[in-house]
C-alpha cells in the first residue's frame, strides 16, 4: 500500500512553514490571527 503524502509535507513546509511565515510581516499577522483563534496548529 502506498503512502498518501510522500514528499508533499516537506514541500508544504518549504512554502508555508513556520519560519517562512515569520519572515514576512503578513506572515506574522497570519500566525497572530491563528493563535488568537486558538488553533491547535499554528502552521505546518
Amino acid at each position: 500500500m502506498k503512502r498518501t503524502l510522500r514528499g508533499a509535507i516537506s514541500k508544504a513546509k518549504k512554502g508555508s512553514g513556520f519560519l517562512k511565515r515569520m519572515s514576512t510581516k503578513a506572515g506574522r499577522k497570519v500566525i497572530k490571527a491563528r493563535r488568537a483563534k486558538g488553533r491547535y496548529r499554528v502552521s505546518i
